[in-house]
């Protein structure tokens, strides 16, 4: 009887998350022959009166693809927790980069050559935000970027290309080039998280980008985790101040 119970156990709960994750609205983003795909989770008792924040989310490059599906793998049950969704009311937006694009241009996991040079996706997500900050019901002082490895280095990117959009940053086991790091160190608070063990994108990457950002004057948070490899990204939403430290940061203030 238990076995039994355990397997309607596991049988039904990919069913619930699947069911949880239909929360966050599927959408296309279309600019001339171009299409942006990507999920939005809308704020919890949500009135057309108020102002919302906007947290967007860029996924790691294994979430790549067309299915409007894979970008929630990662990251979406922190949003979708009911505690959190009533403590943090908020706009959600996690696009999804095609295969063959990486964002914030190209990355050599090998050598760590890391360079910003034209990304398609990532251009049509700032032409996204862009666009969705403008909005009546969204609190422009409090828009937040979060990415994991490639959208780690998307966060980056994005700051560098966008400095005065965003209020906040985690990026998470992610590299970018510290030379570029003056346009946002000073103007966006970025809480760095990486795995001490992690073999994908090295953790020096994020002393570099940490190191760049106090020499431009800035005054990172950065979180390395004992013996945890390239999933830092568990450990660092399980982080209790993790959401909080987020919403408590206000764009000029």
């Amino acid at each position: 009887m238990m076995k039994n119970y355990s397997r309607i156990i596991l049988i039904f709960f990919p069913f619930l998350l699947f069911s949880q994750t239909e929360l966050f609205e599927k959408k296309n983003f279309v600019v001339e022959n171009d299409t942006l795909r990507y999920r939005i989770l809308a704020p919890l008792d949500y009135d057309e009166n108020e102002k919302y924040p906007v947290h967007l989310f860029l996924h790691g490059s294994g979430e790549r693809g067309n299915d409007n599906e894979s970008q929630l793998f990662h990251g979406s049950k922190q949003f979708l927790d009911k505690n959190n969704r009533k403590k943090y009311k908020s706009w959600v937006i996690f696009p999804q980069s095609p295969n063959n694009d990486w964002w914030g241009g190209h990355y050599d996991p090998y050598k760590f050559d890391y360079n910003i040079k034209k990304s398609e996706a990532l251009g049509l997500v700032i032409k996204l935000m862009d666009e969705f900050v403008q909005r009546e019901d969204v609190d422009n002082d409090k828009v937040y970027v979060t990415g994991l490895s490639m959208g780690g280095m998307g966060t980056y990117a994005i700051l560098t290309l966008r400095p005065d959009m965003f209020a906040a940053a985690t990026p998470i086991c992610g590299d970018g080039d510290p030379s570029s790091v003056s346009n946002f160190a000073k103007k966006v608070p970025v809480w760095i998280f990486h795995g001490s063990l992690d073999k994908t994108v090295l953790p020096e990457q994020s002393l570099k980008m940490a190191n760049g950002i106090i020499k431009a004057g800035g005054n990172p948070r950065i979180t390395f985790y004992e013996n945890v490899e390239h999933n830092s990204w568990d450990t660092a939403f399980a982080e209790k101040d993790f959401l909080k430290w987020i919403h408590s940061k206000t764009k000029n203030k």
